[in-house]
């Protein structure tokens, strides 16, 4: 007969073993591009159309205090290596070889890895990059490789796994992207699968979409305003894919974006009208959406205030798939708070920015200075001391004096102490030439 501590110590291992089988969560990451926190529902806006974002942010968990890069390459390789772009950022449109990405991390933890939408991380002249199967990726569909050159909306070039993929004048890149995402889940339905998806919407060129009123507009704030709607169907399309197959309470959905709004268009917000600002540094520039819809793991129907990093994703996902990290990283894991427990949110940012250094260094249209800042919800400083409260000033047209909010001040300032002052993969005189460079409200960039 079995004893008392027998039995015991067989419903440990009962229960160790159903734990180790139990399936882990899938994660959906989709990424839009271009795209501020203005034009979405669940932040306020009456403007744009996101009837699907603004019921899973009701049901899921909103951040109010995600702050990207203010583009999109930097924000993609901070997202995929949850490193400061300090510490691994070498040019634009490249991620280094041998990064350790996240999807890496899925892959190691048997995961199936697919990516579709924009890559635009394979290198240039001046910087070696990476392939998306180097990064993790067993599959991908993606626009921005060396094999593809057409646009990426209508009649769109479209590299899966290595080929060319024909299509028409009539095809729309986004309906491509999504479509290989959701076969790719329908086929991996029965194992953990990561499916990432960083768009190619909202990006110029602002478009007609296969919804929009008049296929032949020429107004690019109306179109842009199409895309947003689209971006908003897209989701709601893998929502009911997962629905239908019977996974949603088994997923972890994401919903955020690389960078601010072009800053040719306007958003009215909560009586407030926005200049997008992306290429800036500004909150118009970098303040994003975040939206985790997950119902079966994340009590829904809240509002968190923390501050999110694009350094903070990977360990966050590395903690909801009991995954380790094989690296000191920079970011840090908002999973307990997710969780509804205390966890240890930031009380500041760390941002560097230099896109384009071999640009800055050879006297080229793209020149944009190296930028390093510290915030928190209310304050910014800048590396060269330039210190604004963008709660109430948030184009930063109206700086502080040193004595102004002390302590915040040297809080920020240990945070800028804490990090390396120049890119420790950009060569000396990129960084010493850039100092000099102008920076005409930065917007050269584009």
């Amino acid at each position: 007969m079995q004893t008392r501590r027998q039995f015991l110590s067989a419903a440990a291992s009962y229960a160790a073993i159903a734990q180790s089988t139990r399936r882990r969560p899938n994660i959906v990451f989709l990424l839009a591009d271009d795209a501020g926190y203005e034009c979405f529902g669940p932040y306020g806006s009456r403007q744009y159309s996101t009837p699907i974002l603004n019921k899973l942010a009701d049901s899921g968990v909103k951040f109010t205090n995600c702050y990207s890069t203010p583009l999109c390459t930097p924000t993609r390789v901070a997202l995929m290596t949850g490193q400061s772009n300090v510490r691994n950022y070498t040019d634009f449109g490249a991620l280094s070889p041998g990064e350790y990405t996240f999807a890496k991390m899925f892959r190691e933890s048997g995961y199936a890895t697919a990516i579709a939408g924009k890559w635009q991380l394979q290198g240039n002249k001046n910087a070696k990059g990476t392939t998306p199967a180097d990064s993790g990726f067993d599959q991908w569909c993606l626009w921005n490789t060396p094999i593809t050159r057409r646009e990426r909306y209508w009649n769109p070039a479209l590299d899966v796994n290595g080929s060319l993929k024909p299509v028409t004048e009539d095809d729309y890149g986004p309906d491509h992207f999504s479509g290989f995402l959701l076969d790719f889940i329908e086929k991996n339905k029965d194992r953990p699968f990561f499916a990432y998806y960083p768009m190619v919407l909202t990006h110029s060129p602002f478009l007609p979409t296969p919804l929009s009123a008049d296929r032949a507009s020429k107004v690019e704030q109306r179109n842009f305003e199409d895309m947003v709607a689209y971006t908003d169907k897209i989701a709601g399309r893998f929502i009911e894919r997962l629905e239908r197959l019977k996974l949603i309470d088994n997923t972890l959905f994401v919903f955020t974006s690389d960078n601010g709004t072009h800053h040719s268009l306007r958003s009215k917000l909560n009586g407030r009208m926005i200049t997008g600002d992306k290429g800036a540094p500004t909150d118009a520039g970098t303040h994003v959406p975040l939206i985790v819809y997950a119902p079966g793991m994340v009590r829904g129907g809240r509002v968190s205030h923390d501050l999110i990093d694009p350094s903070d994703f990977l360990p966050t996902m590395a903690d909801a798939i009991g995954a380790k990290v094989p690296h000191s990283i920079d970011g840090r894991t908002f999973w307990p708070q997710l969780q509804g427990k205390e966890g240890a949110p930031r009380e500041t940012l760390f941002t560097y920015y230099f896109p384009r250094p071999y640009a800055a260094a050879y006297d080229t249209p793209y020149q944009h200075p190296e930028v390093r800042f510290a915030r928190d919800r209310r304050y910014k400083l800048y590396g060269d001391g330039r210190f604004y409260d963008v709660a109430a000033d948030p184009a930063e047209t109206r700086p502080l004096t040193p004595a102004a909010a002390a302590p915040v001040r040297v809080k920020l300032q240990a945070t800028l102490d804490a990090m390396p002052a120049h890119g420790v993969r950009i060569p000396r005189e990129h960084w010493e030439r850039s100092a000099g460079a102008p920076s005409p409200r930065w917007h050269l960039l584009h």
